[in-house]
């Protein structure tokens, strides 16, 4: 297994790591910056894998499927605990997840049509926006941080919406040479 693979199964080993420390008192306070801390190394993780995978020619089907299945994992992960925490709303949450199982079917039929659907540029603005938006809202330093979160928030979502309607419009030919 090559180092980008490898670091793809870390990020993915982290996030029950994660969770305890975001839904369980281990600690007290120190919880939620541990958590903190731990998203943003897998996160960090996402970064590194891709960048070493296409710099030193590294790229496996493993890594194809694996590397966005533990974004999505990590990032569905932590909005789903800050829902619990109040943090996050319900229908925000129902509406990226719904887009990630939609792309991810998207993408399903298109194999099986042999064409290959790569992330999109915005595919790549709405995980870094929602990435971002889970570090302030675990954070939640308050004040100006609490505006910078709310304004995240609604970024992260017009992002999943745009993203959503960029792969689509843009793989139609999916749709109707898919079988669908």
């Amino acid at each position: 297994m090559n180092l980008p693979n490898k670091l793809t199964v870390l990020r993915v080993i982290m996030i029950p790591f994660f969770v305890v420390f975001m839904l369980f008192d281990i600690s007290g306070a120190p919880d939620k910056w541990i958590a903190l801390a731990i998203f943003c190394v897998a996160s960090f993780t996402d970064l590194l894998d891709g960048k070493i995978a296409r710099k030193y020619n590294l790229v496996t089907n493993f890594g194809k499927f694996m590397d966005p299945l533990a974004d999505k994992l990590l990032v569905c992960t932590a909005m789903i605990c800050l829902v619990s925490m109040n943090k996050l709303n319900v229908i925000v949450v129902i509406i990226i997840i719904a887009r990630e199982f939609i792309i991810s079917g998207f993408r399903l039929v298109a194999s099986d049509s042999g064409i290959v659907i790569a992330a999109s540029y915005w595919g790549k603005f709405k995980t870094v926006s929602q990435m971002a938006m889970i570090i302030v809202l675990i954070a939640d330093l308050g004040d100006v941080f609490a505006v910078i979160g709310t304004v995240l928030v609604w970024v992260s979502l017009i992002l999943t919406i745009i993203s959503l309607i960029d792969y689509v419009a843009k793989n139609k030919q999916v749709l109707t040479q898919g079988g669908m």
